[in-house]
């Protein structure tokens, strides 16, 4: 693995099964990290379970969602925003992550599903996850990458 590309479910605070076939890991309403069903490979040449998270960028990729974002759209991160510990296990979660894999904590390896288009020049249909948090100033990947600085 070479990179972690975290999303949200666009659902409510619990997973539900497609959502864990299309990401390696969840992180739920409690904070709860809940791994895929079942462990979820993503290499080439595609095999049984290959998660899908994001478009043309999931070989060699980590994907983690947070479950929430239910109902929103830009600017309104609607009933199910994401929640402060959510965040803080998502964070930890990417600090072990980088470590298991040797995946620098930078940009370019560890970045939100609403930074890939520009940050890799990979289309991505107007995907914006976590690009705005509630009560962060900075992008959700500027502040979720400096959180997870401070758990290596």
């Amino acid at each position: 693995m070479r990179r972690i590309v975290i999303h949200w479910t666009a659902g409510k605070y619990t997973p539900n099964i497609l959502d864990r076939l299309h990401y390696h890991y969840l992180i739920d309403g409690d904070g709860l990290v809940i791994p895929a069903v079942p462990v979820i490979r993503n290499e080439e040449p595609l095999k049984l379970g290959y998660a899908a998270h994001t478009r043309r960028c999931n070989s060699g990729s980590i994907g983690i969602a947070l479950c929430c974002a239910w109902g929103a759209i830009p600017q309104n991160l609607g009933a199910y925003p994401p929640l402060p510990v959510q965040l803080v296990a998502c964070a930890q979660l990417v600090a072990k992550l980088c470590k298991r894999h040797d995946i620098p904590l930078d940009r370019e390896h560890v970045l939100t599903h609403g930074e890939v288009e520009v940050t890799l020049g990979i289309k991505q249909r107007g995907k914006w996850d976590l690009l705005v948090l509630p009560g962060i100033a900075t992008t959700g990947g500027n502040y979720l990458r400096r959180e997870a600085k401070r758990w290596l």
